[in-house]
């Protein structure tokens, strides 16, 4: 089993800041790409950012130049610096990770629980 446990959402006014903190642990013997999607209220869930095991980014044009995504293989946690926050950045945020379990398995693509993410105007 692997589980994903996210922190550091919460309410921030519109202009403020947020770091999320994602930590990946249980059977692991290899980590891909990991992750942070997001869904508002009504909405379908939507890529943020990406990072590879290499640390390689992508990320949704909503968020470029305001959000920076990082990672630190050694911990399997990413983390998710989220600057000039918007109150359309208000959101369920998710971790994602591809996760091989063991030697020879495929990858497993695992999710968080979620964090929620509220700016006010």
């Amino acid at each position: 089993q692997v589980q994903l446990v996210e922190s550091g959402g919460g309410l921030v006014q519109a202009g403020g800041s947020l770091r999320l903190s994602c930590t990946a642990s249980g059977s692991i013997f290899g980590i891909d790409a990991m992750g942070w999607y997001r869904q508002g209220p009504g909405k379908q869930r939507d890529m943020v950012a990406t990072i590879t095991s290499g640390s390689r980014t992508d990320y949704a044009d909503f968020v470029k130049g305001r959000f920076t995504i990082s990672r630190d293989n050694a911990k399997n946690t990413i983390y998710l610096q989220m600057n000039s926050l918007k109150p359309e950045d208000t959101a369920v945020y998710y971790c994602n990770a591809r996760v091989r379990p063991r030697i020879h398995a495929t990858f497993y693509d695992y999710w968080g629980q979620g964090t929620q993410v509220t700016v006010s105007s």
